[in-house]
């Protein structure tokens, strides 16, 4: 049977990012090497099998659009608002500053104004997926570092919807040839065709009033009731579906009806949802078929990269590359400090930023079509986007080193100077023997009332900003933020901690702070969930006293409740050691 082209490119794409990425991890490098690597084997400038750039950039596409939807399902409208004092000029004034930087180079080298203006505006951009993926393996999206930087990122993308918009209509000024019949995120909702830049620019922000409008006013109440009817079902499979369909849904009507991104709406519908008490549970679905597609988005850049540029265009590339990290990290830093913010917030937001991905490439190919950058200009954009995405792991790992020196170096922000404080407030809680309990989920839930009812002084741990205030009003101990985050389990006080209760259904993501926990206090008796006898071993091996496997207590619950009625007191069940696998 021939093989199709969709095929051949998850195949060839997916299986070599997996054996290049285990190599990667293997090495201690990030698995991100691999990924890109794969996708320059596969590309067309290497001998052997060439896979279907196009094919691999929709399939790409995906991994973003699920994964700004997990985003938006751990942020929150106020979140974002909270931000806006800082990511709104923080962000135009980093792209104006690195833009500059790189219209200087090439007026250096003799290129175009429009060809400056083009290529520094690309390398100003940041990549979403790359900034999410560190943030998220570094358990910082739910700081204030990571909040300041989805912000900031948001500000970004429409900057960048609007630069899309405007550039063709400035293409015959800046040197080039407008001959584009119709912008590439015009979309289907055109009232009207604008003949002048002030139309077009008029045009694209009504887009973008409309769709925030009917996400604000209509999405707050039509996502989350889909939801709950789908739930109430009772089916996981149409749960699941019904995850999927509004976030594929959104994120294309967005860009179909309004111009907006794909990122940009599959982002605004999981922050919609997020205010659901189902929005963990969809978060879980969405998991595996996000990590899986936003591979390939690194393989589909791989694939773009020509790495004969390094050998004709060396000096070129070292100042794009050093652009794109020194630029972006120095700019966003030092408007973080200016606006008042800490030393370790500042620095984390400027690594976060110092890469370039999918919105350059897009840009960098409008301008060649456009006839403003030439061909060599988007083969540098390529270049900086791979080295800068290859160098940022090894940025956040020197980060994890510096932070110590770094803490407590910069003023903080108060409400007397009319800003909104968002500095870190980890403050020590002043219970003792107390449980910890992380998640505050459909398990986390039912924990808290028995700790309650006890009269056992406890303390949540909940990411859900919207979950932990209404906990924190209901006046209820609870720390906003991710338990494996440095200094969060200092400040539940885990030293004088009695139990760590991890109530999340990953067991994996639960061993992250289960191990620093066992190694600052070993008498605390930690009590984990698992789903397998592999997850059970895992968490054994860090430290965890109980593991409870969800599956064998249902099963001892109803062998328990046969025996019961059939009078068998002698008959054997599925015993305590099968069901609770303790490490004592």
């Amino acid at each position: 049977m021939p093989h199709t082209p969709l095929i051949a490119t998850l195949v060839a794409g997916l299986g070599l990012a997996f054996i290049l990425g285990t190599l990667a991890n293997r090495l201690r490098l990030s698995p991100l090497v691999g990924y890109l690597l794969a996708g320059v084997l596969i590309g067309p400038f290497t001998p052997g099998f060439v896979a279907d750039q196009a094919l691999a950039r929709q399939l790409a596409e995906l991994g973003v659009i699920l994964l700004m939807f997990g985003i938006g399902l751990h942020f929150s409208l106020h979140d974002l608002l909270s931000v806006r004092t800082i990511a709104v000029p923080g962000a135009f004034g980093q792209m104006a500053l690195v833009t500059s930087l790189g219209f200087i180079v090439t007026q250096a080298i003799g290129w175009p104004i429009g060809a400056g203006l083009v290529f520094g505006l690309a390398l100003s951009v940041a990549s979403t997926v790359v900034v999410l993926r560190a943030l998220q393996e570094k358990r910082q999206l739910e700081t204030d570092g990571g909040r300041i930087a989805v912000g900031w990122l948001v500000v970004e993308d429409v900057a960048m919807i609007l630069a899309l918009v405007l550039l063709p209509a400035f293409a015959d000024v800046l040197g080039g040839t407008a001959n584009r019949a119709e912008p590439e995120n015009s979309g289907m909702l055109t009232f009207f065709e604008p003949h002048t830049i002030s139309g077009a620019l008029g045009l694209t922000l009504a887009k973008l009033a409309a769709f925030f409008a009917l996400m604000a006013i209509v999405g707050r109440r039509v996502i989350p009731a889909i939801l709950h009817y789908v739930a109430h079902t009772g089916s996981r499979e149409l749960f699941r579906l019904a995850v999927l369909a509004i976030a594929l849904g959104v994120a294309f009507g967005a860009a179909e009806l309004f111009g907006v991104s794909f990122a940009l709406g599959a982002f605004f519908a999981g922050m919609i949802l997020a205010e659901s008490q189902l929005s963990q549970r969809a978060a879980q679905e969405t998991l595996p078929l996000r990590d899986a597609f936003a591979v390939l988005f690194f393989v589909s850049v791989g694939m773009l990269f020509n790495p004969m540029i390094l050998v004709e265009q060396p000096l070129l590339v070292a100042a794009t590359f050093l652009i794109i990290v020194v630029g972006n990290a120095a700019a966003a830093s030092a408007i973080a400090v200016m606006f008042g913010y800490s030393l370790p917030i500042a620095v984390t937001l400027g690594l976060s930023l110092a890469q370039i991905g999918e919105f350059s490439f897009i840009l960098a190919g409008l301008g060649v079509e456009l006839n403003l950058l030439p061909e060599t200009g988007r083969d540098l954009v390529l270049a900086g986007a791979i080295l800068s995405i290859l160098i940022n792991p090894l940025l956040f790992a020197g980060l994890d080193r510096l932070m110590p020196r770094l803490e407590n170096r910069a003023p903080v922000r108060t409400e007397e100077e009319g800003r909104i404080d968002i500095t870190p407030k980890l403050t020590t809680t002043s219970l003792t023997d107390h449980a910890i309990l992380v998640g505050y989920g459909r398990v986390g839930r039912l924990v808290a009332e028995t700790l309650q009812n006890a009269g056992q002084p406890y303390l949540i741990v909940e990411e859900r900003q919207v979950v932990a205030d209404q906990l924190r009003a209901g006046g209820v101990d609870v720390i906003s933020g991710n338990a494996a985050q440095p200094g969060l389990l200092e400040a539940a006080n885990v030293n004088s901690a009695k139990w760590l209760i991890s109530a999340i259904p990953n067991p994996f993501e639960s061993g992250n702070f289960i191990e620093h926990a066992r190694a600052t206090n070993p008498k605390l008796e930690i009590i984990a969930r698992a789903h397998s006898d592999a997850e059970v071993e895992y968490l054994k091996r860090l430290g965890a006293n109980l593991i409870i496997m969800g599956e064998k207590e249902i099963a001892r619950s109803i062998s328990e409740h046969i025996l019961s009625n059939i009078n068998a007191p002698d008959t054997t069940t599925p015993s305590d050691s099968e069901s609770r696998l303790t490490s004592e």
